[in-house]
Formats: C-alpha cells, sequence, structure tokens
C-alpha cells in the first residue's frame, strides 16, 4: 500500500490507512524509526465516540485578537474554499483564548469539499451538530464562544506546532479515540510499510495468546507486546 505522488490524496489510499491502521502502531513505528515525538498532547480528544480520520494535514495558524478585523475569517476562508479531497484540517492557536474556532458549519462546508477531519490544538464548538453528521473533529476543548473578535488566522498551508507536534503541509495525520499521530511525509512511506507488517504480526500474536502461551515467550521470539 505504497502511495505515489498522484495516489496520495486518494480516497482509496487514505482509507486503507484508516481501515488498516491506528495510532499506536503508527506511534510504534515512528518511534523506532527515530521520531519520537510525534504523538500530539493526549488532551487532544474527539468530539464524540469512535471517531477516526487518517487524512493530509491542510494547515492553518490563528492567535488572539482584541477586536474584530476589518475582514474577519479572511485566511480561514481561503484555507477551506481551497481545500483538497484527503485533507484534514489541523489549526494551531495561539494566546490561550477561550473561543471556539471550528463549528459545525465549518464541518459542513469542510466533508462538502472533500475534507475527511479536522484536529485543533484549540477549541471547537456545536458538538451536537458535529456529532450527528459524524465529521471527525478532534480538539482541546468545548466552547460556545466565537472566535470573531477573539481570534484570527494568520497563516495558512505552512508549517505549524499543533499539539506540541511539527506539522507540515500534506503530513499524514491519523487519529483515533487513543489520540493524534503525525507521520512526516519524507518518511511515510517507510512508516506505514512498516505499520501494516506489525498489525499482520500483531494478529498472529494475538491469536497466539488466545491460546494461553507465555508472554514472555511470545515477546522473546516476535519482540512485540
Amino acid at each position: 500500500m505504497t502511495p505515489t505522488s498522484q495516489d496520495r490524496y486518494s480516497a482509496d489510499y487514505l482509507d486503507r490507512v484508516a481501515g488498516s491502521l491506528y495510532s499506536s502502531v503508527l506511534s510504534d513505528i515512528l518511534d523506532e524509526a527515530g521520531h519520537r515525538q510525534q504523538v500530539m498532547r493526549c488532551d487532544l480528544r474527539p468530539l464524540y465516540p469512535g471517531a477516526k480520520l487518517a487524512g493530509r494535514a491542510a494547515t492553518a495558524l490563528a492567535v488572539a485578537v482584541a477586536e474584530v478585523p476589518r475582514q474577519p475569517y479572511e485566511l480561514l476562508m481561503d484555507l477551506l474554499d481551497g481545500i483538497r479531497p484527503g485533507d484534514v484540517v489541523v489549526a494551531a492557536v495561539q494566546g490561550g483564548v477561550q473561543a471556539a474556532l471550528w463549528g459545525e458549519l465549518l464541518s459542513t462546508h469542510a466533508r462538502t469539499r472533500g475534507a475527511r477531519g479536522a484536529v485543533l490544538d484549540g477549541l471547537s464548538r456545536d458538538s451536537w451538530g458535529i456529532e450527528e453528521m459524524k465529521f471527525p473533529v478532534f480538539a482541546a476543548g468545548v466552547s460556545p464562544a466565537d472566535s470573531r473578535g477573539r481570534l484570527e488566522v494568520i497563516a495558512i498551508r505552512q508549517p505549524i506546532l499543533a499539539g506540541g507536534v511539527p506539522v507540515a503541509d500534506g503530513d499524514l495525520v491519523l487519529a483515533d479515540e487513543d489520540g493524534v499521530v503525525v507521520v512526516p511525509a519524507a518518511i511515510e512511506e517507510e512508516v506505514v510499510s512498516r505499520a501494516l507488517q506489525k498489525v499482520a504480526s500483531e494478529n498472529v500474536i494475538r491469536d497466539v495468546l488466545r491460546q494461553g502461551a507465555s508472554i514472555r515467550k511470545v515477546f522473546e521470539e516476535h519482540g512485540i507486546l
């Protein structure tokens, strides 16, 4: 399941990543490859149970503002109108403002454009609507307060730090109920391939453990727990 430059955004590839892999196995493979800081902070949680996403980071950086800008939401709208199928909006919020950058209407628009979810190092709102439409959103919390006059996006499609992890536009992002993992595009081919191999090995080991085998012997033989 190795992506080419043409199919990195394809629904087939990203669906297979989401269906076959999970955050913990990707984290393990990244650790083994020497990339040990690819898991976002544990407070970034799904807005509803069972949410899962895999897609390409479409990055945004927002900062606190003290008044409504002359053209509010300008860069955020640029990002959203430029969404490509396969994108996941990944936004970082600086300034500690307790206001929601994301909500149900943005989720509706993003899904229509082909986005596969959103990951926010910041707050969301309209949890009821997002859960109802089953659009995967991961956030550090929720607030009913609108971002207008409180937050403004100042950069899009640029490298950001989100949840403590460097994220570049186009990186592979996978999020599930365990957390959010970022796979840098430069090592994606190797990481995905090795993660698929590990999943296959874990399936074999699971069957062996169900038969009552010693976990020490299993680990000595396979090196997996």
